[in-house]
């Protein structure tokens, strides 16, 4: 119950790398602390640049200064940034669906009851509806960004299948 000096359990280091190497003597499988610290450090200064950028971090801030409201790019994502051309995409792909919504309310629609020229089309959403379905599911969406864009003109504030059925909605352009 000595003192463990000549003869212990402690492999020594040639042992060590006997033990750890395997059996096909790959040089890869050894364990080797220096690179598991470089591969720490590696980590730790690629987490530290990351916080830096983090809007959440409580350490630093970053670089690039915000926007204050009253600005003109107030509320905007950054010139050139990801963020910008997925939002003009967008844009353009919602564009894209009005426009076309316009284009089936003329082809379905006929003239307005009491519109003397007749060059006032409209539908009424129940038809409407049951016709755009197979175009696309998001009728109501497109109607309301129509509206707001004034190319389409409706009563009410939302329409809902069945119950505004016979609501006449107008093309205005």
């Amino acid at each position: 119950m000595g003192t463990h000096s000549q003869s212990s359990d402690i492999p020594e280091v040639d042992d060590f790398h006997a033990l750890v190497q395997p059996k096909d003597d790959s040089a890869e499988s050894i364990i080797c602390v220096k690179g598991l610290k470089e591969n720490w450090q590696k980590w730790s200064h690629a987490h530290q640049e990351y916080q830096k950028n983090n809007p959440f971090s409580n350490t630093t801030r970053p670089s690039v200064v915000a926007p204050q409201r009253g600005q003109d790019d107030y509320g905007r994502p950054l010139q050139g940034s990801m963020t910008e051309k997925r939002g003009k995409d967008a844009h353009t792909h919602i564009s894209r669906e009005v426009q076309e919504l316009c284009e089936v309310i003329r082809n379905i629609g006929g003239p307005k009851d009491g519109d003397v020229g007749g060059k006032v089309i409209a539908v009424e959403f129940g038809k409407l509806f049951e016709h755009y379905v197979t175009i696309s599911n998001k009728l109501v969406g497109v109607l309301l960004r129509a509206r707001k864009q004034k190319l389409v003109d409706f009563e009410g504030e939302m329409l809902w299948q069945g119950k505004d059925d016979h609501v006449v909605i107008t093309l205005l352009q």
